[in-house]
């Protein structure tokens, strides 16, 4: 039995698709390093990997696969998180760059699914639409820690929204608004970074990588459209937005469904550029490879 042969639930192909997948994760702190370790031990096979940070003394208590020793050599975040992979599969294809995402974008056009772990509202939506405009999966983290005013006692929330093109977006479910931009702008470089914690990015990585598991591989006969899970570690819960359900059935306004693509972008050329072989798809399955998985996508939206 190999170590992935205990996953046959998820379906006879499942090693396979999950191999064959490439995942992006833009921002390797406290919620991306937990998913890109669960993501490693799931079997995915390719990674890009982007961060333009090192790791401090102040990221030990979140950042996941991250040492004492790292900080003294002032560790690119990228570099830790390759390592966490390569612990696990050493054959898998990984592609990092120490860098802001917007300036080695290129690298993401041929993900699969793209994991956000931003702390910046501004961020959040820029990384969405580069997402919406190559019909990219785009699963977003957040989190929050608000302090009661003379209550001595602290709220901690976040959310895992999954983003997909022509379903509802962070604009459309009120997590990215003019009002949060301009709020955030005024503040930005005043408290820096919210306070973030372990334990809650743990539980929103899993909720994460759960819907990666959903997209790419035939465990459920329904992949999910959009998803929005609200958690609130004061009650412990994790559950269904009712946000959500007031958008469901009404068009995406923000990014018209039509309004994507690149006519420039051949991911045969992608691959090649990355050194990595195009995916070989199993016989009668949905697609697994990023250019079949466009096209299956094409066909049944638009006919």
């Amino acid at each position: 039995m190999s170590w992935l042969d205990r996953q046959s639930f998820l379906g006879a192909d499942s090693d396979t698709r999950l191999a064959a997948a490439t995942v992006g994760l833009v921002g390797l702190g406290g919620g991306n390093s937990h998913v890109v370790q669960q993501l490693a031990h799931l079997g995915v096979g390719g990674f890009v990997l982007l961060d333009d940070d090192i790791i401090t003394l102040t990221n030990l208590n979140r950042l996941v696969g991250g040492t004492l020793d790292d900080v003294k050599a002032e560790r690119p975040k990228v570099e830790i998180a390759a390592r966490v992979i390569r612990a696990v599969n050493p054959n898998a294809r990984i592609v990092m760059r120490k860098a802001k995402w917007q300036e080695v974008g290129d690298l993401l056009k041929g993900c699969d699914i793209i994991v956000g772990g931003l702390d910046h509202i501004g961020s959040k939506d820029e990384l969405e639409a580069f997402c919406r405009r190559f019909m990219i999966p785009y699963i977003d983290m957040g989190m929050d820690v608000t302090s009661l005013p003379g209550a001595g006692q602290s709220l901690v929330s976040g959310q895992v929204v999954l983003s997909m093109p022509g379903e509802p977006c962070l604009r459309c479910l009120q997590l990215v608004t003019d009002e949060r931009l301009k709020e955030e702008a005024q503040r930005y470089g005043v408290a820096g970074s919210r306070p973030q914690v372990v334990w809650p990015n743990g539980l929103l990585a899993s909720s994460a990588v759960g819907l990666v598991v959903q997209l790419l591989t035939p465990w459920t006969a329904d992949p999910p459209h959009s998803a929005y899970f609200a958690y609130d570690a004061n009650l412990g819960t994790v559950a269904p937005s009712d946000r959500l359900d007031r958008r469901r059935g009404k068009p995406c306004s923000h990014y018209p469904a039509k309004a994507v693509g690149d006519p420039m972008f051949d991911v045969r050329r992608y691959l090649e550029r990355l050194d990595q072989p195009a995916p070989i798809l199993p016989a009668a399955s949905v697609p697994v490879s990023r250019l079949a998985r466009v096209t299956h996508w094409i066909r049944t939206r638009f006919g």
